[in-house]
């Protein structure tokens, strides 16, 4: 089965810092997104297969991956929110998407199998602002009529550190949920009305299996590996959809990444019969100065060679890899934004 070709290290619960190769001084350093990690990892797996060199990649959320890059104690960062123009510019960053996927609803409900639950992101938001407490609300029922709902008290899980994978997540449930929209919002760290929180998609996934009666939301990857029960979610054109790859990449059918400054294109809530509601790339973070152009050539080196050679294996975990119409945007952006001390190009 493929998703057990998912690497020994994905453990879930453990959200700290995760070698990916055997550390030496010449590997590469990342930080960020855990929506990213499954990829990130196979991927480091088999650039060092091929070319001998590491990657050193934390998954400690999108939060501090910037937090990390903005200090520069890494080679680079990875965030599920894009980051604006205008604090790129502040910052002397340049980002670019480099794997898209999608973001699920997650339950531990008793009798109920994966994918037989149906919700909309307005009923989920109601859940998430503690509006619907019991799982056989009238709400729910109507929306999955012949699914026995038990009486059981909800819990909420969700991340509890800053998270692309919240920013998608709330993003989604603002534009469907105008209630929500106005008292939490869209954004990497929300102030929750209610539930418990957990860190990373390992922390959320790992709580959601511990609590009887809980929901989250986590990346698809995390929930295949983990056989989790999903949710159904309702689309924007009101089609009921399982989460699949080629949903994903309907989604991403309308992005324009060419005029969209720094390729800050968010994609919850697309248009279109098979697009999944809640479907984002995770952004990669580097300084436009390298002070180590060593190292800043190597970053550009496996993500290129990734973008090459990798797109099987994205696909094989469900991930969307960037067409090839994008990759030669990105590559241009490499050419035009990454310069050694003495201003030169790196790629």
């Amino acid at each position: 089965m493929r998703m057990k070709q998912l690497f020994s290290s994905l453990v879930v619960g453990v959200s700290a810092v995760v070698a990916l190769s055997s550390a030496h001084a010449a590997d590469m350093t990342g930080a960020g997104s855990s929506f990213m990690y499954p990829i990130a990892a196979k991927w480091a797996d088999m650039y060092k297969s091929a070319t001998g060199n590491g990657l050193n990649y934390q998954s400690v959320g999108s939060g501090a991956g910037i937090k990390q890059i903005k200090a520069k104690t890494v080679d680079f960062g990875a965030s599920d929110k894009p980051l604006s123009a205008a604090e790129l510019d502040a910052e002397g960053l340049m980002q670019f998407p480099a794997i898209m996927g999608g973001v699920v609803a997650v339950v531990n409900l008793e009798g109920v199998k994966p994918g037989q639950l149906k919700m909309t992101g307005a009923v989920i938001g109601d859940i998430y602002l503690g509006k619907i407490t019991k799982w056989n609300d009238a709400a729910i029922a109507a929306l999955n009529p012949g699914v026995k709902l038990p009486s059981e008290e909800i819990t909420v899980v969700h991340r509890a550190d800053g998270s692309g994978t919240t920013f998608l997540f709330t993003d989604f449930l603002s534009k469907t949920n105008a209630e929500f929209k106005t008292k939490i919002g869209a954004d990497a760290a929300v102030k929750w009305a209610v539930g418990v929180g957990g860190k990373g998609n390992e922390g959320v996934a790992a709580n959601v299996q511990r609590i009887k009666g809980s929901i989250g939301y986590v990346e698809w990857a995390y929930a295949k590996k983990n056989k989790m029960a999903h949710t159904q979610l309702k689309n924007k054109d009101g089609n009921f959809l399982q989460p699949d790859d080629e949903f994903f990449k309907a989604a991403a059918a309308n992005a324009d990444w060419a005029k969209t400054p720094g390729f800050a294109v968010v994609l919850t809530d697309q248009p279109g019969k098979s697009a999944w509601p809640i479907t984002g790339a995770t952004f990669v973070l580097m300084h436009k100065a390298q002070a180590d152009a060593a190292k800043g050539k190597e970053v550009v080196k496996f993500f290129d060679w990734s973008f090459k050679n990798g797109a099987a294996a994205a696909t094989a975990l469900d991930y969307v890899p960037m067409p090839p119409s994008v990759v030669k945007l990105i590559e241009d952006a490499w050419k035009a934004n990454l310069k050694d001390a003495t201003g030169k190009a790196i790629y």
